[in-house]
């Protein structure tokens, strides 16, 4: 018991250290770029499609090229009906302050759908009701990389507590929805 759980946890390291530091390029960079809100320039990007799905809206999901856990999360996204486009690019910083994507509310990955951003492993639930209920905001984050979200699930089934948070106009962050309490 102690060897899997010991394996899980460098397993998972190795997923966080790939995918990580995007969070920490954006607060780094956050206040400087505060004022200029330039998106980034995807030449040499690479883009990828899936087939069209009518009911929802088509989502663009910028993520590093060598992340492993954005793909999974992408695999969710289409499992739930989205269209998905992903941009592959080594720099998601500029994208996430134009955005609007808090400091402290980055994850590895940013997605555009409906004109909301959403930010890491939110769940397809929260954004179908995000698209339905239409609310004056950016978009949505779940910060870090939480244990057993979508694209973060562990070979155990452990799914970590976690707070989806609706950043609205003014980049206020409040609660829109809490999963597995």
């Amino acid at each position: 018991m102690i060897r899997s759980t010991h394996l899980l946890a460098l397993s998972l390291l190795g997923v966080l250290a790939a995918c990580s530091s995007e969070s920490s390029i954006q607060q780094t960079h956050a206040a400087s770029a505060a004022e200029t809100m330039t998106v980034p320039s995807l030449q040499g990007a690479e883009v990828t499609d899936s087939p069209s799905v009518d009911s929802l809206p088509a989502m663009t999901v910028h993520k590093s090229p060598s992340c492993g856990c954005c793909g999974l999360w992408v695999d969710h996204a289409k499992r739930a009906g989205f269209s998905v486009s992903v941009v592959s690019m080594n720099d998601l910083n500029p994208l996430k302050v134009a955005m609007g994507v808090p400091v402290g509310g980055g994850s590895c990955h940013t997605a555009v759908v409906g004109g909301y951003f959403i930010e890491g492993h939110v769940p397809a639930a929260d954004i179908q009701r995000l698209l339905t209920e239409k609310p004056k905001a950016r978009g949505l984050t779940v910060p870090g990389m939480v244990l057993g979200s979508p694209g973060m699930e562990a070979p155990t089934g452990e799914v970590q507590p976690y707070t989806v948070y609706l950043v609205d106009l003014d980049g206020k962050s409040t609660p829109f929805s809490h999963h597995n309490r």
